[in-house]
């Protein structure tokens, strides 16, 4: 949905793209506001409020703003891959730490329905196992044996908040649903499949694995092989897609986005160089805010904020260029920075500044 904004509604848009990586609270807002046709903000903070949407830890580990229906749909799929990934940071520290019984001493403290941090949750459990502290007991509470959620107010549009957790069942009203019988085919692995592709094909299987986090999902291309067609890129790599998905010609004019940080149509391929250069690609992992020139990254952005005034305080988007611009690719640039600075100040500043080309 960036060669044009969509007119989808701000849920279907959710979905489509397979949620949005939403460690930093208010990026999810610039993502959709790329993408969507007159996107109002208030929309999709009614829909958190609402329980529609929620965020929660799903792909790779992250915080992902997701459907209610994709996060009860998903999450068994998932549980093995965020155990382990804590795990991954915090093994030592865990070691002696039965995780069954961390979940269920979690389930315990949690089942009075008030919702907690982090560093909460953990001192409640901490009596039983004193060794580890509370960081390791408390991102393997929230982000590994345990569905939860990330309350509102936090991710509401313009707002401030801290973290608050609760159990999805609690939040949504009913557990996650559980993995299939286990014949080899994984059917949810085959729905992830389906849905990366129709967000972000043509994709090869490493670029699959690479957004979701997920190592085991052979089972699912060979299942879906039948309805996929094929493609080999530059390099000879087999490129998977669905076939009625749009394949833009490579001529089409790719207009100006500014994207938000963290945002997966970076960070949901194994192979970023189709969207950033190799030079640039720490920028996609160092939270940069990216600007796409022609569909490529060619500039980060951020917001300056102004001094008080009469008028008040007007910010300003700021646009650093990581390539030299021509004259007309400076203007769209600073065109759209404009719409952005409304949009981020609610109309109350439309200031940009692009600086000096490198």
């Amino acid at each position: 949905m960036l060669l044009e904004r969509s007119e989808l509604p701000p849920l279907d848009a959710v979905s489509h793209l397979c949620g949005l990586q939403a460690q930093e609270p208010q990026e999810p807002f610039t993502g959709l506001w790329s993408r969507l046709r007159g996107f109002q903000p208030g929309v999709l903070s009614d829909l958190l409020t609402g329980r529609q949407v929620v965020r929660t830890h799903l792909m790779r580990r992250t915080v992902h703003l997701v459907t209610a229906a994709d996060v009860l749909a998903w999450r068994a799929r998932h549980n093995a891959m965020l155990r382990q990934r804590v795990l991954g940071a915090y093994r030592r520290e865990l070691a002696g730490v039965d995780l069954d019984e961390l979940a269920a001493a979690g389930r315990d403290v949690l089942a009075d329905g008030e919702p907690r941090s982090m560093a909460q949750l953990a001192r409640a459990v901490a009596d039983r196992w004193p060794e580890p502290g509370t960081r390791p007991l408390g991102e393997m509470l929230v982000a590994g044996v345990l569905p939860m959620v990330q309350l509102p107010p936090r991710g509401v549009w313009r707002q401030k908040a801290g973290v608050r957790n609760a159990l999805v069942s609690s939040w949504l009203g009913r557990e996650i649903d559980p993995l299939p019988t286990e014949d080899g085919s994984d059917p949810v692995g085959q729905e992830l499949v389906r849905r990366y592709l129709a967000a972000y094909g043509p994709a090869a299987t490493a670029d699959v694995r690479a957004w979701s986090g997920l190592a085991g999902l052979p089972g699912a291309v060979a299942a879906l092989r039948g309805e996929l067609v094929t493609f080999r890129d530059e390099r000879g790599r087999e490129l998977l897609d669905l076939p009625d998905a749009p394949r833009p010609a490579p001529e089409t004019p790719a207009p100006v986005r500014f994207l938000p940080a963290f945002d997966n149509a970076i960070l949901g391929y194994d192979d970023r160089t189709r969207i950033i250069d190799d030079a640039d690609r720490g920028l996609s992992v160092a939270g940069s805010r990216v600007v796409l020139v022609d569909g490529r990254v060619a500039a980060t952005w951020d917001v300056e904020p102004g001094t008080e005034s009469a008028k008040g305080a007007e910010d300003t988007v700021v646009v650093t260029p990581l390539r030299a611009f021509s004259r007309s690719e400076r203007a769209e640039v600073a065109e759209e920075g404009e719409e952005l600075a409304a949009f981020l100040s609610d109309g109350e500043s439309a200031r940009v500044r692009v600086t000096a080309s490198p």
